[in-house]
């Protein structure tokens, strides 16, 4: 990352004339001068090896905006612990300078007005340009490229063309392999389809035929870079056939399967390998555990739950590596193998910031090639926001405050339910909202907004069931997601209670009455994984809304409130 001591050196020239407040004054031009990008790319090399990490891509072909979460909770062991730390005090554990570049891609803290400075991060061009660098700089045949998975599913292009647009993307970047999570929810079919085409290995040592019950897909792989033998276990979402529509996939099931990874560990290194890598979407605290669990993995690439570190977290001698999420960083870690076994390490989280990378001229034209298509509609304009529009964070998010509105208006709904993604782009206030931003918050291939009756009881065994989800004490039991975003009713969550003990104080914001356990309420939701789910797609619905609404101005949503 752009150290401290970078910033404030490129800092001092410009501080005499900004004053005090310079991070929140600086204009574009001074970040991109405070920045460069050998600056963001640049570290001491270590060893011959060389593992580059991406994840939790979500289809995101161009520059975004994504703000980092505010609150991000641990609960028992974890609590206070990387990467359940946010803002002030994310910025004073890892020692970064408030207003910094870093202070920016790492978290919420003046988002608004460091946006405005330093601009958009990511785009898979800007990508394309620091894998290039690296594979130059290493040597192709000392890097090994590893895609975490979450990369077909996340936009609009995407869904048209069931991932082809982003398959076609990272087959150009050339991976060595990937694992996966969302990919699955285009179904067995088209997931096959595209697996058995890939000229790189899909990786799955978790996912089992259950008809033979067999492991599914190859479990590892074998690699030879830098002059070392690398064994790459690739590890998909555990927990996908609960989160995303089982139905979609009928033959595979998954899980953790912590006993198969322990018995592939062995097989590699029976076999010679003197590095083990796991190619993982379990989550962080899902990976620190099994971390704790295995013995023998030298590595963790982590994805899905959307954390970017600075610095690894160690684990019973295992780098656990947390690589963010919407193409806004590129991992790089160098590996030191002396022996046959991992003697140093050297990491640098890289953040893409858009208007400082040279875009990659091949990319980029590719990118415009499968987006030309549609450019039409990406651009057109729905409406404007006179809010930030984000959605990371344990429990509310303004995109889906948005989305909730349009549930509660469009569909006639006393209480509407959101889910809790954690992909979606964000907007700064006063940004136009286009076709292409509300995609990004509801592209999927299940997105039906039903309306139907629920009581209070059922209500709250919904939000009691998503709370132990994710903030069960045992993260072997977490499967995933954020907190269900609700419109038109408040409630009081205790995270750190069991679950049926967690939620209290549920009252209907129109009246201010309490939730009636025996009373029906008319509810609207999107994303059900009940197949033959009925209701116009979701992005139809927040569009009509906008129609009529075409100024969102929310306010300020307290109507979740933390106890304990």
């Amino acid at each position: 990352m752009f150290s401290r001591r970078e910033f404030l050196m490129a800092a001092t020239a410009t501080s005499a004339l900004l004053g005090s407040g310079m991070a929140g004054s600086w204009s574009r031009l001074m970040a991109q001068q405070a920045l460069t990008e050998d600056q963001l790319l640049g570290m001491d090399p270590k060893g011959k090896l060389t593992l580059v990490h991406i994840t939790d891509i979500h289809a995101q072909l161009k520059p975004i905006y994504f703000r980092e979460p505010s609150i991000n909770l641990g609960i028992g062991d974890v609590n206070g612990k990387p990467p359940h730390v946010t803002g002030a005090d994310f910025l004073k554990l890892y020692n970064i300078e408030a207003g910094s570049p870093d202070a920016y891609a790492l978290t919420s803290e003046d988002f608004v007005s460091l946006a405005r400075s330093y601009g958009k991060m990511g785009g898979m061009d800007r990508v394309a340009t620091v894998i290039k660098r690296i594979r130059a700089e290493r040597g192709a045949d000392n890097v090994l490229l590893l895609d975490g998975g979450d990369t077909w599913q996340g936009s609009y292009t995407s869904n048209v063309t069931q991932g082809e647009d982003m398959i076609t993307i990272m087959n150009s970047l050339e991976p060595d392999a990937m694992t996966g999570h969302w990919e699955f929810t285009y179904g067995t079919d088209r997931v096959q389809e595209v697996i058995d085409s890939l000229p790189f290995a899909f990786l799955g040592s978790n996912i089992y035929d259950n008809e033979w019950d067999e492991p599914a897909f190859e479990a590892w792989k074998m690699f030879e870079r830098g002059g070392s033998k690398v064994a790459v276990i690739g590890q998909a979402f555990p927990y996908t056939p609960i989160a995303n529509p089982r139905w979609m996939i009928p033959g595979w099931s998954f899980g953790i399967r912590e006993e198969d990874i322990a018995k592939h560990v062995t097989e590699a290194r029976d076999e010679g390998a003197e590095i083990v890598v796991l190619l993982s979407h379990n989550g962080f605290d899902v990976d620190r555990k099994l971390a704790s669990r295995v013995d023998g993995i030298d590595v963790i690439l982590t994805g899905h739950t959307h954390d970017a570190l600075p610095e690894p977290v160690i684990v019973n001698n295992t780098l656990v590596i947390a690589s963010g999420s919407n193409g806004k960083f590129v991992s790089r870690v160098d590996l030191d193998v002396q022996d046959g076994k991992l003697a140093g390490y050297a990491y640098r989280l890289i953040p893409i910031f858009s208007d400082v990378i040279t875009p990659d001229a091949d990319m980029a034209a590719l990118i415009d090639e499968v987006r030309a298509p549609y450019e039409a509609d990406l651009a057109r304009v729905l409406g404007k926001t006179e809010n930030l529009l984000y959605r990371r964070g344990n429990f509310n998010g303004t995109f889906d405050d948005l989305i909730c509105q349009a549930l509660l208006t469009e569909r006639d709904a006393e209480i509407a339910l959101s889910p809790g993604f954690r992909w979606g782009t964000s907007l700064l206030p006063g940004q136009d909202i286009t076709f292409e931003d509300v995609h990004n918050a509801c592209a999927m291939t299940y997105p039906a907004a039903y309306r139907s009756s629920m009581t209070g009881q059922m209500l709250k065994d919904i939000l009691e069931d998503v709370g132990d989800n994710l903030f069960n004490k045992d993260p072997y039991y977490q499967q995933g997601g954020d907190m269900v975003r609700v419109g038109g009713m408040g409630y009081t969550i205790d995270p750190g209670k069991e679950i049926g003990e967690r939620i209290s104080g549920m009252t209907l914001l129109a009246t201010g009455e309490a939730i009636d356990p025996a009373r029906e309420y008319v509810v609207s939701g999107w994303a059900s994984v009940n197949e033959g789910t009925e209701g116009p797609p979701i992005s139809e619905v927040v569009e009509a809304y906008l129609t009529s609404n075409p100024v969102v101005s929310l306010p300020d949503n307290q109507s979740v409130k933390l106890a304990g």
